[in-house]
C-alpha cells in the first residue's frame, strides 16, 4: 500500500495519487498539468529495473491527455506530447544522474485526448503506446517521463522482455529462451533429445524477436522398441504369450495375454499376419479385445502372426513371430464342391444382366452423386461390400478394423483422401463416420460471439470424461430448421472431421441426439483473421505477418493433398487465436450467400465471392487447388495491408474486368518486394504457371530463414500511378478539402500542419511521401499508414485499383 518510491523533480511538478479500487487493490497515478506557466521541465524517475538478462525491453505505457483546445487561455503554452528516457546501470546508485546523461526513447503522444465535457461525463479516454529499447547491455536501467507542458495522468508503465517459452518439439526439448536484441535477429537454439529418443540430426529451432519458435530443423528419434505419441516415447512390452484357438481350412482364432509391462491403460491391440514367405502383402487387424479371429485364408497353408499393443503413448514392439496353419481341403470336400463354378458361373451371369437393367434404370438418381450403374453392378456383384462413391469399408466386427497392405501401400479403404459427405444419402451416416458425438451436458455454453449461417455462434467449455475442461466454440442450428439446411449443417462437421493439421480448425465433436443440434470446434481467442488485423493495424514485425501466412499455406497445403479444394479462402475465414496461430476455417457445404455483399455475382453454379475469386472459377466454375492459390494471393494482400477490402468500393462487375484485361492490386503500404512478387505468382492468368502450395511454404520458409530478404520494400513509384485525385469521382473518394478529407480518415488535427507546409490543396497532397509525413511530424505508425492507405485508395480508385503486370 506504500508509494511507488519514483522521484518527482522538481517536487511541485508530477504529483503521486494513490487510490484503491472496489477490492481495495492499490492504485498508483501520476499526474502533471501546468498548462498555464512557461517554459516547463517537470521529470519523473523510476526506480532501478532489472532487465533480468534481456537485450532488448519494451515499455507499454496507458495514460490520459487533455486536449489543448479544450482549455481556457494559455493556449501557447500547452503541450499534447511528453518524452520518455532511459539510462542504463549495473547497480541502483544511478538515479541522481544528469538530464543530459539519459538516452530518449521516443515522444509520445495521444491518439485520443478529453475535454471538460468528458470529465463531466466521467469518460477518459485511455491512450495505448508500446516502445521497445536495445540492445541493452547493463543488468538493469531507469525511465524517465519529462513534462514540457501537458495535462496529462499516467495510469500504467508496464515494462516486459519477450521470450520463447520452454516446449518439447520432434522429441527434442527446447528451454525458455529471451529474444534477441535486433527486431528482425531469429535466435538459433539447440534442443535436447528427451528421454527414450536419440539424435538423427541435430534438433534446432530459431527463436524470434517476437517469441515464436520458428523454422525447426532436425529432430531426434524413438529407441527401437520405443514409438512416438504426442511428443513421448513411453510404450509397453510386447505381447509375450500367444494361444491358437479355433482352425478351419479359411480361418485362424488367436487369444494372447497383455503385455508384462503395459506403462498404461492398454487402447488397442494391432495384429498383423501374412501368408509365410509372403511378407510384402500383409493384413493388419485392430481389435480391443484380446483374441481375434482371422479369416479369408487360404486352406493347408503357413500363415505367420505379430501383435504390439497402444497406450497413450503409443506402440509397443512386435511381438516375436508366431506361425499356425489352416485346415487342409478333404477329398470329400472337394467332390462335393466340383460343381459348384459351374453354378456360380450361371448364377453369376444372371445377376450381372440383371444388375446392367437395374442400373440403366436407376443412374439417373446415381449420378447425381456422381457415380453411375456401375456402383450398383459392385454392389450386387459383391454383396460383402457396402459401396459409396470414392469410399469403400468392409464389414467387420465394431471392434475390429482390418486393413490390408501390399508392397507398403494401404489397399482397403484406400489412401487418405477427402470424402464428400454428399455421397451419403444419410446425412447422419456421414457426421458419425467422421465426428464423434458428444453428449449435451458436457457442453456449457457462455456467451454468443456471433451469427452463423445456421445459427447462433457460441463460445463455452467442454468437459469430457478423464479430461480437464477447456474452451469451445459452438455452432447451434436454429429452431425451425428444414431437414436440407440439418444436413449442410452437418455436412460442415463430416468435412471438418476428415482433417487433422494444426493449421485447419479442429472439430471436438457433434450433438446430434438432443435438442439444439450443435458442432463443438476448438476456440480461438482472436476471432477472425480480418478484424483481428484492423483492430491491429501496424502492430506486427513483418516476421509475425509472415508467421501468419506461413501457417495459412501450411494449412492449405495439407487440403490439397487431400484433395479438398476450399473455394472460398478469404481472411475473414481464417481463425487465429492468442499465439498468432493462423487456421483455415468454414468448409460449408453449399453456402447461402444471399445476404454476403462479398458474393454478389451469380453464375449459374451459384454465388461466389467475385474479390477473391480466380477467372477461370468465375467464367467456367473451374474450382481446383490452383483457384485457391489465387484467393491465397489475395488472403496475402489482405495480411500485408491490416485487412484492407480487396479493390476497395471497385464493383465486382469492374473486378471482373479489369482482372480479365491484366491489372492486379497494387501493393500494400511498406510491403516486402518478395512478398508481392509472391501475390503476382499466385495472380498468374493461366492456372498451371502459379505456384502449388508445397512451394509456396517452402518459399515462405526460405524468407523466415532469412529475415534480411524482406527488407527490401516494393518502390512506392511502382505501387500506384502518381495521378490527381481530385478528379477522381464523386462519392469514390473526391474532397472538397484538404481539411474534409483529414477530418474524414478522423486526422483532423494535423489539417494545420499540412496547410502551414504548403498542402493546401488535393493536388498537392496527392505527392505527399511517408518521408514527407515523418518530416511534417507525423511519427506515430498507425497514423502515417491511415494517412498513406487513404491517399492510396484515392489513387488506385482513379485508376481502377490496380497496377499492370
Amino acid at each position: 500500500m506504500g508509494d511507488l518510491g519514483w522521484i518527482a523533480y522538481p517536487k511541485n511538478g508530477w504529483e503521486e495519487i494513490g487510490e484503491v479500487d472496489e477490492n481495495y487493490a492499490p492504485i498508483h497515478t501520476y499526474q502533471v498539468c501546468k498548462v498555464m506557466e512557461q517554459n516547463q521541465n517537470n521529470w519523473l524517475l523510476t526506480s532501478w529495473i532489472s532487465n533480468e538478462g534481456a537485450s532488448r525491453i519494451f515499455i507499454e505505457l496507458k495514460f490520459t491527455l487533455r486536449d489543448c483546445n479544450s482549455l481556457p487561455g494559455g493556449l501557447g503554452t500547452c503541450k499534447e506530447t511528453f518524452n520518455m528516457y532511459y539510462f542504463e546501470s549495473d547497480d541502483e546508485d544511478g538515479r541522481n544522474i544528469k538530464e543530459n546523461q539519459y538516452i530518449k526513447i521516443d515522444t509520445i503522444a495521444a491518439d485520443e485526448s478529453f475535454t471538460e465535457l468528458d470529465l463531466g461525463d466521467r469518460v477518459m479516454k485511455l491512450n495505448t503506446e508500446v516502445r521497445d529499447v536495445g540492445p541493452l547491455t547493463k543488468k538493469g536501467f531507469y525511465l524517465a517521463f519529462q513534462d514540457v507542458g501537458a495535462c496529462i495522468a499516467l495510469v500504467s508503465v508496464r515494462v516486459y522482455y519477450k521470450k520463447c517459452p520452454s516446449v518439447i518439439r520432434n522429441l527434442a526439448r527446447f528451454p525458455d529462451t529471451i529474444t534477441g536484441a535486433d527486431s528482425s535477429q531469429l535466435l538459433e537454439v539447440s534442443g535436447v533429445c528427451i528421454n527414450h529418443s536419440v539424435t538423427e540430426e541435430a534438433p534446432k529451432m530459431h527463436c524470434s524477436a517476437e517469441g515464436e519458435w520458428l523454422v525447426p530443423i532436425g529432430k531426434c528419434l524413438c529407441k527401437a522398441g520405443y514409438e512416438e505419441k504426442n511428443n513421448t516415447c513411453q510404450a509397453p512390452s510386447p505381447v509375450s504369450t500367444v494361444k491358437k484357438g479355433k482352425i478351419t481350412k479359411n480361418s485362424i482364432s488367436l487369444s494372447w495375454q497383455e503385455p508384462d509391462r503395459p506403462n498404461g491403460i492398454i487402447l488397442e491391440y494391432e495384429i498383423k499376419y501374412f501368408e509365410k514367405d509372403q511378407e510384402t502383402s500383409y493384413t493388419i487387424i485392430k481389435s480391443k479385445e484380446t483374441a481375434i479371429t482371422a479369416d479369408g485364408l487360404k486352406p493347408g497353408s503357413a500363415y505367420v502372426f505379430q501383435i504390439r499393443a497402444r497406450t497413450a503413448a503409443g506402440y509397443g514392439g512386435f511381438s516375436r513371430r508366431f506361425e499356425f496353419e489352416t485346415s487342409p481341403v478333404s477329398v470329400a470336400a472337394s467332390s462335393d464342391q466340383s460343381q459348384i463354378p459351374i453354378i456360380v458361373v450361371s448364377v453369376t451371369v444372371g445377376v450381372i444382366l440383371l444388375a446392367v437393367v437395374i442400373g440403366f434404370l436407376l443412374s439417373g438418381s446415381c449420378c447425381d452423386h456422381g457415380c453411375g450403374w456401375a456402383s450398383s453392378l459392385r454392389a450386387v456383384a459383391y454383396p460383402s461390400l457396402t459401396w459409396r462413391c470414392g469410399y469403400s469399408k468392409a464389414k467387420q466386427d465394431p471392434e475390429e478394423e482390418k486393413m490390408h497392405f501390399h508392397n507398403g501401400h494401404i489397399k482397403l479403404p484406400g489412401v487418405r483422401t477427402y470424402v464428400d459427405p454428399h455421397t451419403y444419402e444419410d446425412p447422419n451416416q456421414a457426421v458419425h463416420e467422421f465426428a464423434k458425438e458428444i453428449e449435451a451436458s458436457c457442453i456449457t455454453i457462455e456467451r454468443v460471439i456471433g451469427a452463423g449461417e445456421f445459427g447462433e455462434v457460441c463460445s463455452g467449455r467442454l468437459k469430457l470424461q478423464g479430461k480437464r475442461e477447456f474452451p469451445v466454440a459452438i455452432k447451434t442450428l436454429k429452431v425451425g430448421y428444414t431437414e436440407k439446411q440439418r444436413r449442410d449443417f452437418l455436412g460442415e462437421a463430416s468435412i471438418m472431421g476428415q482433417f487433422d493439421h494444426p493449421n485447419i480448425i479442429h472439430l471436438e465433436g457433434v450433438v446430434t441426439k438432443s435438442k439444439p443440434v450443435m458442432i463443438v470446434t476448438e476456440y480461438m481467442e482472436n476471432g477472425s483473421l480480418d478484424t483481428f488485423l484492423k483492430k491491429n493495424d501496424g502492430q506486427f514485425t513483418v516476421i509475425q505477418l509472415v508467421g501468419m501466412l506461413r501457417g495459412i499455406a501450411s494449412g492449405m497445403k495439407y487440403l490439397s493433398d487431400m484433395g479438398y479444394v476450399h473455394r472460398d479462402l478469404a481472411a475473414r475465414n481464417i481463425l487465429i487465436n492468442s499465439n498468432l496461430v493462423c487456421k483455415v476455417s468454414d468448409f460449408g457445404l453449399s453456402r447461402v450467400l444471399e445476404d454476403d455483399p462479398e458474393a454478389a455475382y451469380t453464375t449459374r453454379g451459384g454465388k461466389i465471392p467475385i474479390r477473391w475469386t480466380a477467372p477461370e472459377a468465375i467464367a467456367f466454375r473451374k474450382f481446383t487447388s490452383a483457384s485457391d492459390v489465387w484467393s491465397y494471393g489475395i488472403v496475402m494482400w489482405e495480411v500485408m495491408s491490416y485487412g484492407e477490402r480487396p479493390y476497395w468500393e471497385m464493383t465486382n462487375q469492374d473486378v471482373i474486368k479489369a482482372v480479365e484485361e491484366g491489372y492486379r492490386l497494387p501493393s500494400p503500404m511498406d510491403c516486402p518486394a518478395a512478398l508481392y512478387q509472391l501475390m503476382l505468382d499466385c495472380w498468374q492468368k493461366d492456372r498451371n504457371s502459379r505456384p502449388k502450395f508445397d512451394e509456396i511454404v517452402s518459399m515462405l520458409d526460405k524468407l523466415i530463414r532469412n529475415p534480411s530478404s524482406l527488407k527490401t520494400l516494393v518502390n512506392a513509384s511502382s505501387r500506384v500511378s502518381n495521378l490527381l485525385v481530385e478528379h477522381s469521382p464523386v462519392g469514390s473518394g473526391a474532397y472538397r478539402s484538404v481539411g474534409e478529407w483529414l477530418e474524414a480518415i478522423k486526422m483532423g488535427r494535423y489539417t494545420e500542419i499540412f496547410m502551414e507546409n504548403g498542402y493546401s490543396s488535393m493536388d498537392a497532397v496527392a505527392q505527399v511521401t511517408l518521408e514527407d509525413l515523418r518530416r511534417l511530424g507525423v511519427t506515430l505508425v498507425g497514423h502515417q499508414k491511415k494517412i498513406m492507405n487513404s491517399l492510396q485508395e484515392m489513387k488506385v480508385q482513379l485508376v481502377n485499383g490496380m497496377v499492370p503486370l
